[in-house]
């Protein structure tokens, strides 16, 4: 069931834009007791991703107000908010559009994460890479094909999350995660203006390393970059943080980084 524009239904309407074009965006938080963890963070990304795409007219004090009374009602688990731009006609026009809708779900919070969090992970590179356009990358926006086509190709393998290039060959992310690395006391996390999502977790970790013994640096860099690298981590709004064993052939034990920042991001 989705609570769609305030309403518990099963079904959107065929018009919307969401299913003719992927026009709009979503956010993916954690509920804990009854509380939606860091729901600032997730509205504010909502309007930011709104703003780039232009679209208009969502109610935002009505959304809070759901997002509350749900996480209120289902105590723990993953919420999922979709802001469409709408139901709209055949063409790609925008201009005959209605207001934007409104979709709302909850599922458990999925139980591998805290396997992840105890006993680390293994990343291997995807052969699908990002394409890159400055207008969309960052926001969350419902056009998600290359991730499909990433986790498509990375259950052919044995690693447990994707490494993500563009299409210069740069690491981007992974497949559902932002990604950090530590080389002794500098860290650096991929650029995400050319393409990728810049998560909410990715945020505050890096305004978490303003404040930190590390510097933290934005930078473009080639996979083999990993190498040398100390330490590596990735996190989004659920895991919130995972540290990784093994990325490609390169083995990592260090977790000086990943125990200083897990506290503030649980």
């Amino acid at each position: 069931m989705f609570l769609i524009n305030g309403q518990w239904q099963t079904s959107l309407n065929a018009q919307d834009r969401a299913i003719q074009f992927g026009d709009g965006c979503f956010t993916t938080a954690r509920i804990i007791g009854g509380k939606v963890r860091f729901v600032d963070d997730h509205l504010r990304r909502l309007a930011e991703a709104c703003k780039a795409l232009w679209i208009a007219g969502v109610d935002w004090q009505g959304l809070a107000d759901e997002i509350d009374n749900i996480a209120a009602s289902q105590g723990q688990g993953v919420l999922k908010v979709i802001i469409s731009r709408g139901n709209g006609g055949r063409g790609y026009s925008p201009s005959h559009t209605g207001l934007p809708s409104r979709l709302l779900s909850v599922s458990p919070m999925p139980e591998h994460y805290a396997r992840w969090r105890s006993q680390g992970i293994s990343l291997a590179a995807s052969p699908v890479s990002l394409g890159k356009n400055p207008l969309l990358a960052g926001i969350k926006h419902l056009n998600r094909l290359e991730q499909v086509l990433i986790r498509r190709h990375l259950e052919q393998t044995g690693a447990d999350e994707a490494l993500v290039v563009d299409s210069d060959g740069s690491l981007v992310e992974c497949c559902t995660a932002n990604l950090f690395w530590r080389k002794g006391q500098r860290v650096f996390t991929p650029f995400v203006d050319q393409s990728g999502v810049n998560g909410t977790m990715r945020q505050r970790i890096i305004a978490c390393l303003e404040h930190s013994p590390w510097s933290c640096q934005q930078v473009r860099e080639p996979l083999s970059t990993l190498a040398q690298a100390d330490e590596v981590i990735i996190c989004n709004a659920l895991m919130p943080i995972i540290p990784v064993n093994q990325a490609q052939a390169w083995h990592y034990s260090e977790r000086s980084l990943y125990q200083f920042l897990a506290p503030f991001c649980e």
